[in-house]
């Protein structure tokens, strides 16, 4: 077992001792610091397992699944919390995931990959598709932006009107964009063969075989590549669910704990959750940097922040309304703005189809002074 997976482990420990902290009322701030710990190593493990059922299933298959797990728990997080009616807080962590994902993973990657290997490439469709769909998604996000800011009056319903279209239309260009990327021109997207976490398929060839079980003194051999699936399925099935209650005993406390630390929603929301849940995210793309696979680098960090322009956030709205905790995508104008940034400085530095650290640092270094930004801002 990697290292990764033995700290993620260790970490787990966390969450008999958030369940402890809410029970036994030893105080919001150690259940506010127990479980938001405790999510770091679930989300890890439910990426690993998602990565690893894809990788065993068909290409179709395995990319279906990434839609719909590969930001499981930063919906999860944003389902709970929207239940809770912290709507402004869930609207935040959707710019924030797609900042993080853009700027900060892209810029970890690049810096850690750009000390090793003096200059990596990647195939320049990854962001030239992905680049040129994110710009469509900050069009349609700043949207009802614009629309408030240039009319005189317009009304709630008619805001909410605009975002259920436009989200619709959101989801219609991701389903799209899967049928592009995963059949009719999959062949642009024909990566090194690498196994899920980075992992090379030499790496794997010790699991490659059988097991081989003993029943009534005859030797049985059974399938290793099935049996390791179901047991992929039960960890993902387990690591959803512990998110689940974890997330209930994070949003309990999260407003009142991070107003008591002097922090808005709109910086909770932006900067402290993305952190909290895509704790996977910066583990998988750093490693994959490291073994100087900037395809699936790339493909990994601009893929997670379309899901969530395109996919997620359009779900919450019909969810929004479903539970009836409507929300819109009527975003604050700061936050559109710096969207606007991050997919332009993405874009400008990715676009050549090459990398070193240097861009890495210019990427982190836009996450850092949006992220002042947003500490600052009084929204």
């Amino acid at each position: 077992m990697d290292f990764t997976k033995t700290v993620s482990l260790v970490l787990l420990i966390f969450v008999p001792i958030s369940i402890a902290a809410d029970v036994l009322h030893w105080g919001s701030f150690v259940v506010f610091l127990t479980s938001a710990i405790s999510i770091i190593p679930l989300s890890l493990w439910l990426s690993i397992s998602t990565e690893e059922i894809a990788a065993d299933t068909s290409p179709l298959l395995g990319g279906l699944i990434n839609a719909v797990f590969g930001n499981a728990t930063e919906l999860t997080i944003a389902l709970v919390a929207l239940r809770a009616g912290l709507v402004d807080i869930v609207k935040a962590s959707i710019t924030g995931t797609i900042l993080s994902d853009l700027l900060l993973l892209m810029g970890l990657a690049m810096l850690a990959g750009g000390i090793r290997y003096k200059e990596q490439t990647f195939k320049p469709i990854l962001t030239r598709v992905n680049g040129a769909s994110m710009a469509l998604a900050v069009i349609a996000i700043a949207l009802p932006t614009m629309l408030i800011s240039t009319s005189n009056v317009v009304d709630t319903e008619t805001i909410r009107s605009l975002s259920s279209v436009t989200a619709t239309i959101l989801i219609i260009v991701y389903g799209l964009i899967l049928v592009f990327s995963l059949k009719t021109h999959s062949h642009h997207y024909e990566l090194d063969e690498l196994e899920p976490n980075g992992i090379t398929s030499d790496d794997k060839l010790e699991f490659k075989g059988t097991n081989t079980i003993t029943i009534d003194g005859k030797v049985e051999s059974i399938d290793n590549d099935s049996f390791k699936l179901w047991i992929w399925m039960v960890i993902l099935l387990a690591s959803t669910v512990t998110i689940a209650f974890e997330s209930e005993l994070f949003v309990g406390v999260v407003e009142s704990e991070t107003e008591r630390m002097g922090l808005t929603p709109l910086f909770t929301g932006v900067i402290l959750l993305p952190l909290i849940s895509d704790a996977a995210g910066f583990v998988t793309v750093i490693r994959l940097a490291l073994k100087n696979q900037m395809d699936l680098t790339v493909s990994v960090a601009t893929g997670d922040s379309l899901l969530v322009a395109l996919f997620v956030a359009p779900i919450l709205v019909f969810i929004g309304q479903l539970m009836k905790q409507p929300i819109d995508l009527n975003f604050n104008p700061f936050e559109v703005v710096t969207l606007a940034i991050a997919v332009a400085v993405t874009n400008l530095i990715s676009l050549s189809g090459r990398s070193n650290w240097l861009d890495g640092v210019l990427l982190l270094a836009t996450y850092i002074l949006l992220g002042v930004g947003f500490y600052y801002h009084p929204a």
